[in-house]
Formats: structure tokens, sequence, C-alpha cells
């Protein structure tokens, strides 16, 4: 069997759970920092969280699809190991960026949630507007 075809069948056999457990991982504890954040309404915190989730699988899985070619000749046991570290440690990496990007995304969701609303704006003077009097002098 060509060592080529064993690499790429160890970077899917290894990356596909890595991203999974990734996925999961965000679920769950991305679950109950919604359930929180939305508090009022629990529908659009597992809505939120579930939308999330599907972005987060379509693009760590098509990453790690595009990422599966390789045009390094692999002749030894030892080339096995050393494309599949750089092509694991990659994966790794993007699924380390695509994590810190979620958190980011729930920390700006729980920021405009939680935060007060801003005062009205007050209008700015035109001409012909009628003024109020002046104030008294002490």
């Amino acid at each position: 069997m060509d060592l080529i075809v064993v690499a790429y069948a160890l970077y899917l056999l290894l990356s596909i759970p890595l991203t999974v457990l990734v996925a999961r991982t965000l679920s769950k504890h991305g679950r109950t920092f919604l359930t929180e954040v939305f508090a009022d309404s629990p529908g659009l915190a597992n809505a939120v969280n579930q939308l999330l989730v599907v972005g987060f699988y379509l693009v760590s899985l098509g990453f790690v699809a595009l990422f599966l070619t390789s045009s390094t000749l692999v002749l030894t046991t030892r080339g096995v190991f050393e494309l599949l570290s750089v092509k694991i440690g990659t994966v790794a990496l993007v699924l380390g960026v695509m994590h810190l990007l979620n958190v980011l995304v729930f920390n700006g969701i729980r920021r405009r949630h939680l935060a007060p609303p801003a005062p009205a704006p007050v209008p700015l003077p035109y001409p012909g507007m009628p003024q109020a009097p002046p104030f008294p002098a002490p």
C-alpha cells in the first residue's frame, strides 16, 4: 500500500474526532453561557448555540477536507509521521483559532445583550426652533 494513502487515512482518523471533540465542548459550554445571557429566552439561546456549532463544523471540516492533499513524497514511516505532525498540528491551530473566534462571538453577544440601553439622542437646535427662556441670574 502507498504510504501517502496511509498518511491520509491516519490524518482523517485523527483530525475528524479532534474536530468533533472541540465542537462538542464548544456546544456544551456555549449552551450554558448563552442560557445565562438569554435567560429570558431559552429557545433563542439554544438556536444561537446550534447555529454557532453548525458554522464551526462547516468551517472546520471544510478546512480538514481541503488540507487533506499533499504534494510531499512519502517513502518511509518517518515521512508519514512528519507529514501527519504538520497536518494535525495545523488542524489543531486552526481549531484553536476557531475556538477563540467563538469565544469572541459569545462575548460580543453577552456584551450587547447585557448593556444598558442607550439614552435617547438630544435633538440639535435648528434655525427657527423656539428657544427656552434664559435662566435668571442668581
